[in-house]
């Protein structure tokens, strides 16, 4: 349902005066809180390390010989109706350490939009995934700033030989009275010291 807003002519239209000016104010009031902006909840959220404490590890002691990059799109947005309109959906980055023995050590994960901008960053410092955990980062669907072009990269190191992580995103809303989900493989960009 689509709301008009009201404004002080039709109060004087209606001719009630002082009661359609408090009623003004308590509307305005209600709007600015009735639901909070994509940079609130972001800065509301707690971060990755504290969310999936559990699946980290202390970062290894010895060198970091092996490192790589995945690059994964993430549809948080799909232009649809020839272009006339737009769908939003949330994304669900899923980092899974495919090693059963060795910790992995995520240095960055990156969200970019269409024009190769980066709009957020999701660690402050490098962290390490223990042996086949998983850690994730979350993009709500009223989360818009990347576009129809959006994509994250996640770098990642190891000690020695080490399988390559597992990097996925999950997309996931409704539109048009239909509820759609669907996946979106990582694909490295970049692999070296790998014995």
């Amino acid at each position: 349902m689509r709301s008009k807003a009201i404004t002080r002519s039709d109060c004087a239209a209606w001719r009630i005066g002082a009661s359609c000016r408090a009623g003004l104010i308590v509307a305005g009031l209600l709007l600015a809180s009735a639901a909070p902006t994509a940079a609130q909840s972001r800065a509301d959220a707690p971060s990755l390390e504290q969310t999936f404490a559990s699946s980290l590890t202390t970062l290894p002691a010895e060198p970091l010989s092996t490192s790589g990059a995945v690059y994964v799109p993430a549809y948080s947005s799909v232009s649809i109706a020839q272009g006339k309109a737009r769908a939003d959906f949330s994304v669900t980055l899923s980092v899974h350490n495919a090693s059963e023995t060795k910790p992995l050590v995520i240095r960055r994960i990156a969200f970019f939009d269409g024009a190769g901008k980066m709009v957020q960053s999701y660690l402050k410092a490098p962290v390490a995934l223990k042996p086949f955990a998983t850690v994730e980062a979350f993009v709500p669907t009223l989360d818009t700033r990347a576009g129809t072009g959006a994509n994250f990269v996640v770098d990642w190191a190891g000690s020695g030989e080490i399988a390559e992580p597992v990097v996925e995103a999950l997309m996931l809303g409704t539109f048009a009275n239909g509820h759609y989900a669907f996946i979106s493989q990582g694909r490295p960009i970049r692999t070296t010291g790998k014995d």
